[in-house]
């Protein structure tokens, strides 16, 4: 029997982390899969930090970062892009990931080829199409033109049953990166000295880089942090800075050179793994903290006003605060100052999965394949 040509594709660091454990999956059987890797590079140097630390391959890098890159430039190279990629490859199946741009116009290339696509981590959804913005209509779409859908969760398979798509297709898999936080935990402890930490100060990891927290918002929470470290003097803070100017600009303005503030490069998965455990609290917008913090018990203050990972909330380990100051300052000194609630969010069950989800997803492209 032929093997089952499996292309996956992602372009940033946050896709590569929940794809990689998949990929590696796919690896371990090759008289079964001819797995395929294409990266679009939409993140080039993020990206290849986790393609090392994975010690994944591609065998076709689309490069497509430019400075100052935009919605436009972006969709309309890797749609085009990928014809080439399809031609030169022969898929049997093209798996995408979450709510990415690249996600996006890989799947709509697929199925403008009339390639299967199978959307890792479907279902997702806050019904605002702004909110997250382009995320939340990317993965709206990626939904729409998939073949197979591998959602994480309960309320993510029924949003796509809500959503009119057959469930003979949805699985219900876990969320690929619990897969990976667990495994980079387990193989890949860091050495965090060169921060600059204090021992005996609790540790609040901090990190904001969402376009709509671009502004307004990313000051208000700068300034929460300057309020809790004032009034807090057995905390410290850590911020991991984005690159992006609309980011760093307010960042340094407001916390450059204050004590017990440290603002740092960028993380590598590995360290940024290691500081989320060495963490009492986790302040963050990112979707995948708010997946990961839970499953190494640390409670996370979501920095949004909704969320597409509704689950973590509803099982307590997860609090939205949004981008009010006075909010922010509230919410951190709750958990600075009440024992039974700390716990209570510290020790709630992590709802996105056990670290099995990649291999679900292997198993379920094979029993797919030979039914035909």
């Amino acid at each position: 029997m032929s093997k089952i040509r499996v292309l996956t594709v992602f372009g940033t660091r946050p896709e590569a982390i929940k794809m990689a454990p998949l990929v590696k999956e796919l690896e371990k059987q090759p008289d079964v899969f001819k797995s395929i890797v294409c990266v679009t590079a939409q993140h080039r140097q993020m990206l290849d930090q986790v393609l090392k630390l994975f010690r994944i391959y591609p065998d076709f890098d689309l490069n497509i970062m430019k400075p100052n890159q935009d919605l436009w430039s972006i969709t309309s190279e890797v749609l085009l892009l990928m014809k080439d990629v399809f031609d030169k490859s022969k898929p049997d199946i093209v798996l995408v990931h979450g709510d990415t741009t690249t996600s996006m116009a890989a799947a709509l290339s697929a199925f403008y080829a009339r390639i299967p696509v199978g959307h890792v981590e479907a279902g997702l959804r806050t019904f605002n199409k702004f909110y997250p913005f382009p995320e939340e209509i990317n993965r709206v779409f990626a939904d729409a033109v998939s073949s197979y859908h591998f959602a994480p969760t309960d309320t993510s398979v029924q949003n796509l049953v809500n959503s009119s798509i057959s469930n003979e297709h949805i699985y219900k898999t876990g969320n690929t990166v619990i897969d990976a936080l667990l495994h980079t935990v387990e193989n890949n402890r860091v050495d965090l000295s060169y921060i600059g930490l204090h021992p005996e100060l609790k540790t609040i990891l901090l990190t904001s880089h969402r376009r709509e927290n671009f502004g307004e918002p990313i000051r208000n929470i700068c300034k929460a942090v300057l309020e809790l470290v004032d009034k807090n003097k057995d905390i410290q803070v850590v911020y991991p800075v984005h690159l992006n100017p609309n980011v760093q600009q307010p960042v340094n303005e407001l916390l450059g050179g204050k004590e017990r503030i440290h603002l740092i490069e960028p993380m590598e998965y590995a360290p940024f793994c290691s500081l989320m455990k060495e963490s009492h609290i986790i302040m963050t917008d990112s979707g995948g903290v708010q997946e990961e913090a839970p499953s190494l018990g640390k409670p996370v203050l979501v920095l949004r006003t909704t969320t597409e990972r509704p689950e973590a909330v509803e099982y307590g380990t997860v609090k939205l605060v949004g981008t009010d100051t006075q909010k922010i300052v509230d919410e951190v000194q709750n958990l600075l100052d009440n024992q039974d609630e700390y716990k209570k969010m510290s020790e709630s069950i992590n709802p996105y999965g056990d670290g099995l989800a990649s291999k679900r997803i292997v198993e379920i492209i094979q029993k797919e394949f030979d039914k035909e």
